[in-house]
């Protein structure tokens, strides 16, 4: 039995980000990150200064947490930090056998084996605001081990002209798969409702001015309806 280091199991709430935004689910947070962008919202399950606030849990123990918040299946959304990190294929595994289905979000800096097990995968390269520098190679073995191509998107948060001009870049490298932009809180610490709204009237007004039609662009949901709470 694999175990897993996890930072929170909650919902259910819904998805905030992304394709699947609006989607009812449970999200499952892993501990531990690859990555520490400028301006992470979540750096309780990213620095290991944290980490006595995560707890090392058998996959048996984190299912059984899924199955409390929801005994009926539902949409579970691998997190992070980076869920890159840790071997979730055991949990899909009794997932899908209950009838449940799984989501992932990562950067794109790590490739799994078992990636190719979840329904969808979401790829987010970090943008120049992050100061984190994507390694193309590692991000396409991402895309080479998910073999249901029809599962993955690109999202890309967007801080400022620069990332905008980045994320266009990105979408003309993979123009075969969904894209997906939302903008990006610079202050992780305070999000107000204004906030989140403006950025994304922003955001929009950037994509229409130049004709980009192949970009859908959404809001930070959990942003704009909780704030920085937690657990929602």
């Amino acid at each position: 039995m694999s175990t897993l280091i996890i930072s929170e199991v909650f919902g259910p709430t819904v998805q905030g980000e992304g394709a699947l935004v609006g989607k009812p689910t449970v999200f499952v947070r892993s501990g531990g990150c690859d990555y520490r962008c400028s301006w992470c919202d979540t750096l309780y399950a990213v620095d290991k200064k944290y980490k006595n606030e995560w707890h090392t849990l058998s996959t048996e123990e984190v299912w059984g947490q899924i199955q409390a918040l929801s005994p009926t299946p539902i949409l579970i959304t691998l997190s992070g930090g980076n869920p890159a990190l840790q071997d979730f294929a055991e949990l899909i595994r009794i997932g899908h056998e209950a009838g449940y289905t799984f989501a992932m979000e990562t950067q794109g800096s790590i490739s799994k084996p078992w990636f190719n097990q979840v329904d969808y995968l979401t790829l987010s390269p970090k943008p120049p605001s992050s100061e984190m520098e994507t390694r193309w190679d590692n991000f396409d073995k991402c895309l080479d081990v998910a073999r249901n191509h029809e599962a993955v998107s690109i999202k890309i948060v967007v801080a400022n002209d620069e990332d905008f001009s980045w994320a266009r870049e990105v979408q003309a490298r993979y123009p075969s798969y969904p894209f997906y932009l939302q903008p990006c809180n610079l202050d992780a610490e305070e999000v107000t409702l204004e906030q989140g709204l403006q950025s994304t009237r922003e955001l929009i007004d950037r994509v229409v001015s130049v004709g980009w039609h192949d970009a859908t662009v959404l809001p930070q949901l959990h942003n704009i309806l909780w704030g920085t709470q937690r657990g929602v």
